[in-house]
């Protein structure tokens, strides 16, 4: 199961780096395409039970590539009393999210360093992830 969530995340990272010039909405990467995109690079929504890439649409995962220094920002919208978190997996990693109750809460955090970084939440596990390639 790990074996194969690891290739479906690489090859969801190659895909992004493939398209990180695109602005507009995606259905890439797995997802279900039901994304708006065009926000910002680096922000993510927590939903039940999903992370969405505000920048580009794509849903569990949810990819964006973004530059080096850039902060990441999971916002929790719509998850009522669900909770979530964001858990970094394997390696580079970043400093993991306490599991949130609550619609408006936000973690974040700065990626300085190149690589693709993974992540889901600890409560849901797989059902619920996400990549960002730091170039």
């Amino acid at each position: 199961m790990r074996i194969a969530r690891t290739w479906l995340l690489s090859a969801a990272a190659a895909g992004a780096l493939g398209c990180s010039s695109s602005t507009g909405p995606s259905g890439g990467g797995g997802g279900t395409g039901q994304g708006t995109g065009g926000g910002a690079v680096g922000t993510v929504t927590v939903g039940n039970i999903f992370f969405m890439s505000a920048h580009n649409g794509t849903r569990n995962p949810a990819v964006d590539t973004i530059p080096a220094g850039t902060m990441v920002t999971w916002t929790w919208t719509g998850t009522g009393s669900t909770s979530h978190s964001v858990l970094s997996e394997g390696s580079p990693d970043f400093t993991s999210s306490a599991i949130l109750t609550g619609n408006g809460k936000t973690y974040s955090v700065t990626l300085t360093d190149p690589g693709t970084y993974r992540y889901e939440c600890a409560v849901h596990g797989a059902a619920m992830s996400g990549t960002i390639v730091v170039q």
